[in-house]
């Protein structure tokens, strides 16, 4: 094993340690704003009336850089957690892009690669259409979507470096919701192999055609994450500037009723709605619940 390798083995098992709360010595490699996303994940899952029982991790490396004695490490984090939420167990998984800088052979700083989530672009709401048919949505082929394609990528749909909404319309889809508007991108929900919606993969567009269409993909906003069931969605804004930046889709719920949300670009599954320990999480978050009809 290579010296990079044996220290990096030994962080990702010191970085388990701390959140599994066996010791409470933060590892002097994660940066703080990854050490507050911890403290966040901790305190959300005591007023949830919750307990981490197990993780576990694989590591991945897929892109390594030597110069002299440093070496700059880029690699995938794959993690399960086992979390109880009163007499409910469900386990949550994530996959992180991660990147460590090594000097002669100990890891000097490990950080989490930003998520592209944050630079999606904001179009105008689509302009609606009358007249379209109503559907019958059917909720579990959209979970069972979600659960299939979670951490991986449908080879009948182009992937994006930002892929939230893409991965949410996929389910959507799945379920039954009809495409309209298409050629027009500023028209409707659709996708063709040629094109496609700024509302089929831009959040910002999908949350305001939510909110806006009354026909074809319909949905009702509702006021709180209860209100919920399984398929229904709930946008993102994380800084509060009313620029919706992320999407995910309701697949479970905990011991609390609480949904669980598959999503992609962070590529999660049964992870808890309110993001709190995203590194993109700010106090000024704001949220839309749409249940599709």
């Amino acid at each position: 094993m290579r010296n990079w390798e044996k220290a990096l083995e030994k962080h990702v098992r010191e970085w388990m340690d701390y959140q599994l709360g066996i010791t409470e010595r933060r590892p002097e490699t994660i940066v703080p704003q990854e050490t507050l996303t911890i403290q966040r994940f901790r305190e959300s899952l005591e007023r949830r009336g919750g307990e981490l029982l197990k993780m576990d991790v694989s590591v991945q490396p897929y892109r390594i850089q030597r110069l002299d004695l440093e070496e700059l490490v880029r690699y995938q984090l794959y993690f399960t957690k086992l979390i109880k939420v009163k007499d409910h167990y469900h386990l949550e998984e994530h996959i992180h892009k991660r990147e460590a800088k090594t000097h002669a052979g100990r890891i000097i700083i490990d950080k989490r690669l930003q998520d592209s989530s944050l630079q999606a672009a904001r179009h105008s709401p689509p302009t609606d259409i009358k007249g379209e048919r109503s559907f019958v949505y059917d909720r579990r082929k959209a979970v069972q979507y979600a659960e299939r394609w979670w951490n991986d990528y449908n080879p009948q749909y182009r992937a994006f470096s930002v892929n939230c909404t893409n991965f949410v319309s996929q389910c959507l889809r799945a379920g039954n919701a009809p495409m309209r508007g298409m050629p027009n991108r500023e028209k409707g929900w659709w996708y063709t192999d040629d094109g496609w919606s700024y509302s089929w993969s831009v959040a910002h567009s999908f949350r305001w055609y939510l909110s806006s269409s009354t026909s074809g993909l319909t949905a009702v906003e509702v006021e709180e994450a209860a209100d919920l069931g399984l398929g229904d969605v709930i946008c993102y804004d994380f800084n509060g500037d009313n620029r919706w930046q992320h999407t995910t889709i309701v697949t479970n719920f905990d011991g609390n009723n609480e949904p669980l949300v598959n999503a992609q670009t962070s590529n999660s599954r049964a992870r808890y709605w309110k993001y709190d320990d995203s590194t993109a999480w700010t106090p000024n978050i704001k949220y839309k619940f749409f249940r599709i009809q």
